[in-house]
């Protein structure tokens, strides 16, 4: 029998937002919310917009994560912020490994896995984020570095820590450039994923595991991109900056499944 799992939206609010925007953009999502609330819902803003945003969607089930964090809980390391003040902040999610971390400030395979295991220690459900670039994609690598990054990074928890993970497949060549993989692309991936899930953890874990797909996803992609069998929502950048796009998303993921 197949799982029937509720879509996941996540809207990573990257480097937008005053407090006071964030607080506007909270409200005006959590007033859209019943209509979407079979749908699970979590807001990612800048750090310092955590706070406002927790109290601003309080009273509703829609969920609020944070952006990156540091694998210690304290210490000198400037500009860093720990799983202890997110957690104190109201962050339930939060996202690790996303591609422009990668790519501006060194995130690797290694920084992943420690902070995948602080979040973990610390309860929060890490977001994890991998993807190939477009070079890797034109030279047929994409399976390979998808199979690396999980293997370097994830592949070394225990079933009942990997069961507390979120995967997110984000080509990088479709991050903020307008594109997008095609339906058939994200599921091939996707699938992969999961079959690797599979091969390290049984079906069972494999079956259950969310991923979610990102890479320019709008309201206008997003039903054929949730209807393939693999994708269970999405990690969404831009199109979570307005309130109609990001909740136009859910809508469009609920209606896949309920087709």
């Amino acid at each position: 029998m197949a799982v029937i799992k509720k879509p996941v939206i996540a809207g990573n609010w990257k480097m937008h937002k005053t407090i006071a925007e964030a607080r506007e953009l909270a409200a005006s999502v959590a007033r859209g919310f019943p209509e979407v609330s079979e749908a699970a819902l979590i807001l990612i803003p800048p750090f310092t917009a955590i706070q406002e945003v927790k109290r601003t969607v309080s009273g509703t089930d829609i969920a609020v994560g944070a952006q990156d964090l540091f694998w210690e809980e304290k210490g000198a390391f400037t500009g860093e912020i720990s799983p202890l003040q997110l957690k104190e902040a109201g962050c339930d999610f939060v996202i690790i490994g996303h591609s422009e971390r990668r790519q501006f400030f060194g995130e690797t395979d290694e920084t992943v896995r420690k902070k995948v295991l602080a979040a973990l220690n610390h309860e929060l459900t890490p977001i994890v984020c991998i993807g190939e670039t477009l070079e890797e994609r034109e030279k047929g690598q994409t399976l390979n570095r998808i199979q690396t990054q999980l293997e370097n990074s994830l592949f070394a928890l225990d079933a009942s820590s990997f069961s507390r993970v979120v995967l997110a497949y984000e080509p990088i060549w479709a991050i903020g450039t307008g594109l997008n993989a095609t339906p058939e692309q994200a599921e091939e991936v996707q699938a992969f994923i999961r079959s690797l899930i599979a091969s390290r953890y049984g079906k069972t874990l494999a079956d259950y595991a969310i991923i979610l797909y990102g890479g320019s996803v709008k309201p206008n992609n997003a039903l054929s991109l949730a209807r393939e069998k693999d994708v269970d929502g999405f990690l969404v950048g831009g199109a979570s900056l307005e309130a109609e796009s990001f909740l136009g998303i859910a809508r469009e993921a609920l209606r896949a499944v309920r087709d």
